[in-house]
């Protein structure tokens, strides 16, 4: 009896250093395949911008969404639509789980004061009901200190077409510009860039 026991002791033992095991290397297969992604975003996805945003930090559904939007052209890129191509779903969900972990580390932006006041109300009227906590949340994509070249490309992508927003975010948008001027748009990217590290 007492040598059954020791068996399964040892049975199960053995199951979980294998599974540590397992373990441990899906996290490091995911951190060498997220080391390629640090050329433009910066080490662990922290970019060092100005136009190359940060994905520390990011939601992992967008994350593999966006890839498969990239992987797909339905999302305009000058590189990642090629790059995205070549990564398996498995790579890409390892990838999201991975940065998805990381803190953003943000750098301060050079921000014009009286635009990022008025931001921030734009921010509470307008954009908060998706981007909570300031735009800090990362379930609609963390815009909180992320780099105000890449808000204005991608604010210039939707608004031509190019990028398709979504149905609720267009809905707001619109208003805000017809209520406060195009000037609003540079405004609320004024107030994301001057918000820093929590």
């Amino acid at each position: 009896m007492k040598y059954k026991k020791t068996k399964l002791a040892l049975l199960v033992t053995s199951g979980l250093m294998l599974s540590g095991m397992a373990s441990a290397e899906g996290t490091a297969t995911a951190s060498m395949l997220s080391n390629t992604c640090a050329g433009c975003h910066g080490t662990n996805g922290s970019s060092v911008g100005p136009a190359t945003p940060n994905i520390a930090g990011m939601n992992e559904e967008l994350f593999v969404e966006m890839m498969h939007e990239y992987a797909k052209d339905e999302y305009p890129s000058t590189i990642m639509g090629r790059i995205a191509r070549g990564y398996t779903d498995d790579e890409i969900k390892a990838m999201a789980g991975f940065f998805s972990a990381q803190a953003i580390k943000r750098y301060p932006q050079q921000v014009d004061s009286k635009k990022a006041k008025a931001g921030e109300k734009l921010h509470k009227k307008y954009c908060e009901k998706c981007h909570e906590d300031q735009g800090y949340d990362n379930e609609a994509g963390v815009l909180a200190g992320q780099w105000m070249p890449y808000l204005q490309f991608s604010m210039a992508d939707y608004q031509s077409g190019k990028r398709e927003m979504p149905k609720k975010m267009k809905s707001k948008v619109e208003k805000m510009v017809k209520d406060k001027g195009e000037g609003s748009l540079d405004e609320v990217v004024h107030f994301y860039g001057s918000l820093g590290d929590k």
